[in-house]
């Protein structure tokens, strides 16, 4: 609202973050072959010169390219590009783009919730909830050696974070949820990612026992930290899936 007449003013759309802009530049050199399958990316400090931008935004970048299956980090050699990271995905249907849309939204929900969430059971959690939290992973570990699909132990993990919080509230929002919450109970995600299913998932499963281990010793800072990072790479992986498609509609 204008202050002099009180008037209407069009709301301004929020433009693309500092990490967004850099992350899209390089999915973008990655995707046209700029940089090929097997290709080492510029350094930290390259990307920080050429950009404009801090280290923070660098790793937070490599960060969400690796959880979108475009690139791997070799610690102390560099960060590379995946093989079949540069092919066209396939065209997806209206009623995939329409289910990505929405588990993007679930996923917005989730990261505000399952944050705090996470803060909570750092600080209330019992020793009992923790080792039940680890057996959940353990189950997680053993489905994917078997092949399988690892979605109970998944929500299960998740469940058991909201249990900690000794507030009833945050179980029973994320017992109302169900497993649909997990993308991969409602989308084949392996027919527009790179990444292969197993190391995603695997992936996944590490980033739990990083959350887990700040629950344990009661650090309710790395505990949310560790829970947005975990969402927010789902989200990303689904997002740059999205933007694709678009970029198909409209050619």
């Amino acid at each position: 609202m204008n202050q002099a007449d009180g008037s209407l003013q069009p709301t301004r759309k929020r433009g693309p973050s500092l990490v967004e802009t850099v992350m899209n530049d390089l999915a973008g050199k990655i995707r046209s072959g700029v940089y090929r399958a097997g290709a080492k990316l510029p350094t930290e400090p390259e990307v920080m010169a050429e950009h404009g931008v801090s280290r923070t935004v660098v790793r937070e970048t490599m960060s969400r390219l690796q959880a979108a299956g475009l690139v791997e980090t070799r610690h102390g050699v560099g960060t590379f590009v995946l093989a079949q990271a540069t092919a066209s995905p396939l065209r997806m249907d209206s009623a995939t783009v329409m289910t990505i849309r929405e588990l993007l939204a679930m996923l917005e929900l989730r990261i505000s919730v399952e944050t705090e969430a996470a803060g909570l059971a750092a600080m209330r959690r019992t020793d009992e909830q923790v080792e039940a939290m680890r057996q959940a992973l353990r189950e997680f570990d053993d489905e994917l050696s078997k092949g399988g699909s690892s979605v109970d132990a998944d929500f299960k993990f998740h469940l058991l974070v909201a249990q900690a919080t000794g507030n009833p509230y945050f179980e029973n929002f994320y017992r109302q949820l169900g497993t649909n919450t997990i993308p991969r109970t409602r989308l084949d995600t392996s027919v527009f990612s790179s990444a292969p299913g197993q190391n995603y998932l695997r992936r996944s499963n590490e980033e739990h026992m990083n959350i887990l281990e700040a629950i344990a010793r009661r650090d309710p800072e790395n505990a949310r930290a560790g829970m947005r990072l975990h969402l927010s790479n789902s989200r990303e992986r689904l997002r740059l899936a999205s933007e694709e498609s678009d970029r198909q509609n409209a050619g």
